[in-house]
């Protein structure tokens, strides 16, 4: 009998599908608008993916320091946002127009 908890990834699914997006839009907008506010504070580019990437990491610090689900879940979305945001990014560029799965909340 497995001990993964599929909750964890459904309750992060309707988080980022859901009022999260409804609120920031797109994670690719978001993510870049944060990537354009950390460039400057760091001294380097940085992408919307690496600020997906750099969130996740900040859950898993704070999963060493004190554990709860709550940063599994955020984890999870923000890898979700990361997986959304390389795909909108690459592979949707010049064409999404909003329709990629993601934008209709699929």
């Amino acid at each position: 009998m497995s001990n993964i908890d599929p909750s964890i990834a459904n309750e992060a699914i309707g988080l980022v599908t859901g009022e999260r997006q409804a609120s920031y839009g797109h994670p690719s907008r978001n993510f870049q608008d944060i990537a354009d506010l950390w460039s400057p504070i760091l001294g380097i580019g940085v992408s919307a993916e690496q600020v997906a990437l750099c969130m996740v990491q900040v859950k898993i610090a704070r999963e060493i320091h004190n554990p709860k689900r709550d940063n599994l879940v955020d984890a999870v979305g923000y890898l979700l946002t990361y997986n959304a945001t390389l795909h909108h990014n690459t592979l949707m560029h010049n064409s999404c127009s909003d329709n990629c799965g993601y934008c209709r909340g699929v």
